[in-house]
């Protein structure tokens, strides 16, 4: 008896793309039970009705279980697709990757890592303890479509972890963006503070304003204040080239 997951027949890219099947294996038969069309049950069942001849059993279990990494293979492979032009585009700097995106690949990919990675473990065990009517054909066919199956669950671990890298990646190209826009606009204020300043106390409607009366007294602010002005510009621009 066992109970394995296997992803829907019409599979998306949604959360709930992964579903149960049991199984009831004899030495004559072989009995699936599931409410939802899986995948890889459905080809299994369609080579039976094309008419492809098992022995076994067992040869059934092995087919079921390549037709599982074969599935699990083809859904990596559509996870790179999607994943390959968001790493070209954070290469190039650019921020029009979407988080929400990256984050729902990568919450697919891991709901599919931590549901079907415990079956190749489950394999290896009935390969190490197999019933009496198992020959070793057949336990080698079975050992050799669990070690596709891992294989595929293994790509699947390190489509995580690139996806892991890019929402990183991702961050790290955002939290620099957002500390040179505040450079920005710390270095406008700094470069505004002494005209502000200064237009703020000649501004004041109160007696002894000096200067008020002199003719060139207005050049005589502005002079010193566009100095100052140009002073901060250029300290603030090389402490940003250091």
């Amino acid at each position: 008896m066992a109970r394995i997951h296997d992803v829907l027949l019409d599979f998306t890219f949604a959360a709930p793309a992964v579903a149960t099947t049991s199984l009831c294996i004899k030495r004559r038969v072989l009995v699936s039970a599931r409410r939802r069309p899986l995948r890889s049950v459905d080809q299994l069942r369609a080579a039976v009705e094309a008419g492809q001849v098992f022995r076994s059993p067992n040869e059934l279990l092995s087919h079921l279980l390549r037709e599982q990494a074969s599935a699990l293979v083809e859904i990596v492979r559509k996870f790179k697709k999607r994943v390959d032009p968001m790493e070209d585009q954070l290469l190039a700097k650019r921020i029009s990757v979407s988080r929400k995106e990256l984050g729902s690949l990568r919450r697919m990919l891991v709901r599919l890592q931590r549901l079907l990675a415990p079956e190749p473990a489950a394999f290896f065990r009935l390969v190490n303890q197999p019933p009496e009517w198992i020959t070793q054909e057949e336990l080698q066919n079975l050992q050799q479509a669990a070690e596709k199956f891992s294989t595929a669950i293994s790509d699947t671990a390190a489509l995580v972890e690139r996806v892991k890298q890019l929402q990183e990646e991702l961050a790290a190209i955002v939290n620099e963006q957002t500390n040179r826009t505040l450079f920005v606009l710390t270095l406008v204020t700094v470069l505004a503070l002494p005209i502000n300043l200064v237009a703020g106390l000649f501004g004041m409607n109160v007696g002894g304003v000096p200067l008020a009366q002199h003719p060139y007294g207005f050049f005589l602010v502005v002079g010193p204040l566009l100095v100052l002005t140009a002073f901060l510009a250029y300290w603030g621009l090389a402490r940003r080239r250091d």
